[in-house]
């Protein structure tokens, strides 16, 4: 388990990726920065943390025979070893939002983006980028509904410790996964998943409003809701937004 600290970078995701492409990486290679300059989040949205107060970091993951279509799995693993490690920090009423934001109540703690190369039908790799607000305790008026641990338990966190935990965890969780064990994968997942089986308003792309219960994740890793008829539709990223 390698790990290389920038005092600053763009994008952990960006270096790694282009660190990949040009030399062979061993598996866990994590590339942390205590100053992130262009964070991203899912589908170019950005990611903002204030400098050396949080964790920001990308760890790449090399997988043996991981198929395209388990991709979902790979998604659950790594949400709940973030969800672990939080949960073991005593983060008050901790969930996982779809796909796999974490959250403290309804405040955001964390962000995942999962990059991943693929060969054949097969995941070759995947780049994990994950910021967690840590020390930070004020936060810019544009973000909203965000926290940090910090916040939710009133300590300090050494980063370092922090990211070593997080990283022993992944290990974990991905040794299900190759394992083979998705239904274990599933279970926890949609166990700690946010509004699960709970009547939520929800807004589609089309701006409808509407009230549903989410009951599960489909193969291709979509959202299902069920509506007030009973019958379910799915939503991918962004097609849908809580109310």
């Amino acid at each position: 388990m390698k790990i290389i600290k920038l005092s600053a970078t763009d994008s952990t995701n960006s270096f790694l990726k282009d660190l990949a492409h040009n030399s062979t990486l061993e598996n866990l290679t994590t590339v942390v920065t205590k100053k992130q300059l262009k964070g991203r989040g899912q589908q170019d949205s950005i990611w903002v943390s204030e400098p050396h107060k949080n964790l920001t970091f990308s760890t790449l993951i090399s997988f043996k025979d991981l198929k395209i279509i388990k991709r979902k799995y790979l998604n659950f693993a790594i949400s709940l070893a973030i969800y672990g490690v939080l949960f073991d920090k005593n983060i008050p009423k901790l969930s996982i939002k779809w796909p796999n934001d974490i959250l403290s109540a309804n405040k955001k703690i964390c962000g995942i983006l999962i990059e991943n190369t693929f060969s054949g039908d097969r995941i070759k790799n995947s780049i994990i980028g994950i910021g967690i607000n840590v020390n930070q305790e004020i936060f810019p008026d544009f973000i909203t509904n965000v926290t940090s641990l910090k916040l939710e338990t009133k300590n300090e966190y050494n980063l370092d410790s922090l990211l070593n935990t997080i990283l022993i965890k992944l290990q974990e969780k991905i040794n299900l996964l190759e394992s083979n064990q998705f239904q274990v994968l599933e279970k926890r997942y949609l166990n700690v998943l946010y509004k699960k089986n709970i009547p939520t308003m929800f807004k589609n792309s089309k701006d409808e409003i509407f009230m549903g219960l989410i009951s599960g994740i489909s193969d291709q890793g979509n959202l299902q809701i069920q509506l007030e008829d009973d019958s379910i539709i799915e939503f991918g990223i962004k097609e849908v937004t809580f109310l």
